[in-house]
């Protein structure tokens, strides 16, 4: 039985259950790292001001978007090269979060296919797409659209990889190096070495399609060799070509949002891609309140979210979502499908626990008025 009460429960956890070269590419971020911390920080420049004597009996942390509703205000972050941490990891992040009644984004570097991952969850399914060669992106977007994925998320913040050097010290790939210092350390993490051994090496199922079977794509993803060609027209072909919503993200201004909403895109997301890419980026929550403000679209944010008092902040400042990345990615790794189901719970309560406190029944009723801003850092 788990005794996970809390994302930094799980997050020890993951440390001891996986090797280290693992555990740092989860953990990683760019050069000396300060945006991981900037990130954690961030959240703690705001303090709550709670509204007293309101009934706060029955408290709903349901959400409506786009016209669907939602069980939680939140969603399940892209992220890629998930089946090293679990075997079939993109489908049990799919799973639980059709259980909780959120979106899953899927990543283009996913350790499951396009059209596995559909058939695997029947909830509400988004594709994140990174742009290395048009036609493989166009492919891409063909597929997404077959395979009836209500939404495809640009990403834009990675026109070349940021300089993780946790990765390059440990000669991080995939597959994993075998040298004296990794086998060793997989004899001391035997279980995820056995699951490991019993599945085979993780691959990035998007290319091994007919269509989409090529190694320099493959490689191209797997060093963020991305197309640094594409721009706002592309992003224009884009939305024309897509019939869905459309998410842009990876935004760290106002003004580029703005664009963006001008465009037809139908949402944004504030990202520093949790800190792996421009250390010295600014944490997205303090971009959150402005942007918010400028854009009649909605505006999700990611990156250090590791509470539920975390989301209520981003609610409060104007956000209509917020996306969960390493904080399930340490629950998988930790105990597989039990420990995100059990995460995501641990989180939805403290949503409802942080409103409750606040004063606040509903997330209609969060709003600036229910912070006060400190800048501790």
């Amino acid at each position: 039985m788990s005794q996970a009460f809390s994302v930094e429960d799980y997050r020890r956890k993951a440390r001891r259950t996986l090797p280290k070269i693992v555990f740092d590419f989860l953990e990683g971020g760019a050069d000396a790292e300060h945006g991981l911390r900037r990130n954690l920080d961030a959240f703690d420049d705001w303090r709550f001001l709670p509204a007293r004597l309101r009934d706060v009996s029955a408290v709903s942390i349901r959400t409506r978007i786009w016209e669907k509703d939602l069980a939680l205000p939140v969603y399940v972050s892209p992220t890629g090269l998930n089946g090293i941490l679990r075997p079939g990891a993109d489908a049990i992040l799919a799973r639980v979060a059709a259980r909780h009644g959120i979106p899953f984004a899927l990543s283009t570097a996913s350790n499951m296919s396009i059209e596995e991952v559909a058939r695997a969850a029947d909830g509400q399914k988004w594709f994140q797409l990174y742009v290395m060669n048009r036609d493989l992106a166009d492919q891409m977007v063909i597929r997404a659209r077959d395979a009836d994925y209500d939404a495809l998320i640009l990403t834009v913040d990675v026109p070349v990889n940021g300089n993780r050097e946790r990765d390059k010290r440990n000669g991080f790939g995939v597959p994993i190096p075998l040298n004296a210092r990794t086998v060793a350390d997989g004899a001391l993490h035997l279980p995820w070495s056995l699951r490991l051994m019993r599945t085979g090496v993780p691959k990035l199922r998007n290319f091994e399609t007919a269509s989409a079977k090529t190694l320099s794509a493959q490689q191209a993803l797997l060093s963020r060799q991305m197309d640094a060609s594409f721009d706002w027209d592309d992003l224009a072909r884009l939305r024309d070509a897509w019939p869905r919503k459309l998410i842009v993200k990876g935004l760290n201004r106002i003004d580029d949002a703005m664009r963006c909403q001008t465009l037809g895109v139908d949402a944004v997301i504030l990202s520093n891609h949790g800190g792996r890419q421009l250390d010295s980026a600014e944490a997205p929550v303090r971009l959150a309140g402005p942007v918010s403000d400028a854009l009649d679209i909605p505006v999700f944010f990611d990156s250090g979210v590791r509470r539920g008092s975390d989301v209520v902040k981003g609610l409060c400042l104007g956000v209509s979502m917020v996306g969960l990345g390493r904080a399930l990615l340490y629950a998988l790794a930790a105990e597989g499908e039990a420990g995100v189901d059990a995460c995501l719970g641990i989180i939805a309560e403290e949503i409802t626990q942080t409103m409750a406190l606040l004063g606040a029944p509903i997330i209609e009723d969060l709003g600036p008025d229910f912070m006060t801003r400190v800048r501790t850092h």
